[in-house]
This record gives structure tokens, C-alpha cells and sequence, in this order.
């Protein structure tokens, strides 16, 4: 049976106010207004699509944090979503991409997925490297920036966008870890009957101590809102003056140079 993972994050709303707490650590979560990571919208309805097209299978919502994360797994099993899992945070939530997809990789190893779907970054932090990381530690072939996929017996095709306006088809066998670009489908919306379904669908809750098992390896030390200034400098003299004044202005000031 095709069992299929998907990372989903919950995220500050875009029209969201974002406070910061008073260590200036990270956000006064009290006052935020959080929503699903609209790329990984993308990758929770291309697991739904597959599941359709081939007929069979599961799609599980997998996502990380405190217990307000709860509300955003509910919305992806509403969507279509078979069951969830919760990786429990108490205190201060991970932002260190690897510690994040250790914890990932110890809870899904045994459950044996052919494929692992994330969205191309989180809106917040926007690293865009668990789902690859998570790959690499459970020996799953990867593929990032995926705008088409298509099933193929023990095999997955996928479209890569690279640059230029190129792209470049490839085969991988399963399992795979895929990253998901934002726009390749039209996610779909919970209807009443998914969201009531919702409320009987299995949560799997993973306490801390039972996923986080590494001490992380990169931190954020502080977060500020960036301060602006407004000045404004008259230029004298001839022109030769005022193009030399201008052209170190560019280079040292606004750096487009």
C-alpha cells in the first residue's frame, strides 16, 4: 500500500501581527494569529492527488510543535488526510533544520512510508531543508522544487524546476523524499462533511522526550523588527562632482554595485 507522509507546519498568519517576546527570542506566540504553511498546502493536496489517481493508500499528516499545532493537523485530515502525528514541543519550539529533521526521521522510520512530501520552505523561518535532510537520514532518494509528479509501479517521476525557465524530468525509486513547489496544483478546501470526519480521525501524539533526541546544532540568537531611517543628502558642485558623489553612494550605501 502506497503510504505517503506529509510535513505540515503551522505558521504566523500573513495578515498576522508579530510581537516579539521580551528576550527577543521569538515571537509573543499570545498575540499571534497562526495558519498552515501555505507551500505545504501544496504538498498535503499532491499526496491527496496521487492517493486518488492510483486508487489506494494513506496520507498522513505529520507536523511539529506545541500543543496549539493540534488545529493545523485537524485541517489536513479535514482536507482528506487519513490519520495525523503530532511531535509534542513543551518549551521553546526547534529552528535548527537538522534537529528538526532528526526528530522527524526518529518517528517516521517505522512506519515504513514509500513517499515523504514537504513544501518548499515555511513561511517562517524559511530554510527549506527538512524535507531533504529528512532523506538523507532515512536513506530515501530526494528531490527538490517538484512541479509535476507521476507514479510508476516502484518508481516516482517528477518534473524539477531549475533555472532559467528549465526543467528536468526524473525517475527515483521509492521510498522518496520529495519537496514540493508552491503551484502546481489548487489546494483544496475542508468541506463539511471532511471537517465533522476530522474529529474521529486518529491524532498519534509524540511526547519531547521521545523525538528529540540531539542537542541542535545552529540557534537563533536574537530577532528584531529592522530599523528604518529616512535622510536625505543634496548633492553640490558640477557634474562630474555629483556623478562621483552618486556612484559611491550606490556601491557604499545601497550596495547595487
Amino acid at each position: 500500500m502506497m503510504k505517503i507522509a506529509v510535513l505540515i507546519k503551522q505558521v504566523p498568519g500573513s495578515e498576522s501581527p508579530l510581537p516579539l517576546n521580551k528576550d527577543q527570542l521569538w515571537l509573543d506566540e499570545a498575540q499571534v494569529t497562526y495558519s498552515m504553511n501555505p507551500p505545504d498546502n501544496y504538498a498535503l493536496e499532491e499526496a491527496l492527488l496521487i492517493k486518488e489517481k492510483i486508487g489506494e493508500g494513506e496520507v498522513v499528516a505529520v507536523s511539529m510543535g506545541p500543543e496549539r499545532v493540534g488545529k493545523v493537523i485537524r485541517e489536513g485530515l479535514a482536507k482528506g488526510a487519513d490519520r495525523g502525528i503530532h511531535l509534542k514541543e513543551d518549551g521553546q519550539i526547534e529552528t535548527d533544520p537538522l534537529s528538526i529533521a532528526k526528530s522527524f526521521a526518529s518517528v517516521l522510520k517505522d512506519e515504513n512510508f514509500s513517499l515523504v512530501l514537504s513544501g518548499l520552505q515555511s513561511d517562517d523561518t524559511g530554510m527549506g531543508q527538512t524535507g531533504i535532510l529528512i532523506g538523507e537520514l532515512l536513506g530515501m532518494a530526494t528531490a527538490t522544487l517538484v512541479v509535476e509528479t507521476e507514479i510508476l509501479n516502484e518508481q516516482i517521476r517528477v518534473k524539477r524546476e531549475l533555472e532559467s525557465g528549465w526543467f528536468q524530468w526524473v525517475n527515483f525509486p521509492l521510498p522518496s523524499s520529495i519537496s514540493i513547489q508552491s503551484g502546481l496544483n489548487t489546494p483544496r478546501y475542508p468541506s463539511l462533511k471532511g471537517i465533522m470526519g476530522a474529529k474521529k480521525k486518529e491524532i498519534r501524539v509524540i511526547p519531547e522526550a521521545e523525538h528529540q533526541i540531539v542537542k541542535r546544532a545552529q540557534t537563533i540568537e536574537q530577532v528584531f523588527v529592522p530599523q528604518t531611517t529616512k535622510k536625505t543628502e543634496v548633492i553640490e558642485g558640477n557634474s562630474d562632482t555629483a556623478v562621483a558623489r552618486i556612484i559611491e553612494i550606490l556601491k557604499s550605501d545601497v550596495k547595487v554595485l
